[in-house]
């Protein structure tokens, strides 16, 4: 009863009203100096990101010893691990990589790949956008990715990765929004889009 008399007064209501403004205020304020560092974050990281390409060698010639490997984990069939390497699930070893003498493992296989780079499938288009010949073409698109993809592809930091995330299925890779452009080649490293197929 006397809170709901405190409320009716004016005065009350006057300094309700301003606090819930001086919070508006302020949290616009804090919005926008964080929209404005995020935009200087982003200005200076562009020329100072590096793509740490991959350089080619042979494990079986190579000082280097690999003891761990990404894959790309999500193929229930077929996987791509950082050296470029396509197996079947069954021939991954227990430290990421492909067994390179399993009968299934090849590096950068291009199967199922279009010559503008799409690919039927994700695991091939991984492996084929490895191959170390690829890198002018990855860095062209990086150089001139649109300001909405510089910020996905600012956050890769190799080949591996890069290749990863590129052959990902994108906006580009559909039309109207909810059909692929290509079905058949969804998964692209190339710089332009699927072939746009009638539906």
């Amino acid at each position: 009863m006397v809170l709901r008399r405190l409320l009716r007064r004016r005065w009350v209501l006057g300094v309700v009203l301003g606090l819930s403004l001086l919070y508006f205020v302020t949290s616009t304020l804090k919005q926008e100096e964080r929209t404005g560092r995020d935009r200087t974050l982003l200005q200076t990281s562009e020329s100072d990101h590096h793509i740490a390409w991959r350089v080619k060698f042979n494990l079986g010639n190579s000082s280097r010893q690999i003891t761990q490997c990404r894959n790309s984990i999500q193929g229930q069939t077929l996987l791509t691990d950082e050296l470029g390497y396509v197996c079947e699930r069954k021939d991954l070893l227990v430290n990421g990589c492909c067994n390179v003498n399993a009968p299934s493992s090849r590096q950068y296989i291009c199967k199922s790949c279009l010559p503008n780079g799409c690919c039927s499938v994700y695991e091939y288009c991984v492996s084929c956008c490895l191959q170390p010949d690829k890198q002018p073409l990855l860095e062209r698109f990086l150089n001139r990715a649109a300001e909405g993809f510089q910020n996905l592809f600012t956050a890769v930091e190799d080949h591996f990765e890069l290749c990863l995330a590129k052959c990902r299925t994108s906006s580009q890779s559909v039309q109207h929004e909810n059909t692929y452009r290509n079905p058949q080649a969804k998964y692209c490293y190339g710089e332009s889009p699927p072939e746009l197929l009638p539906i």
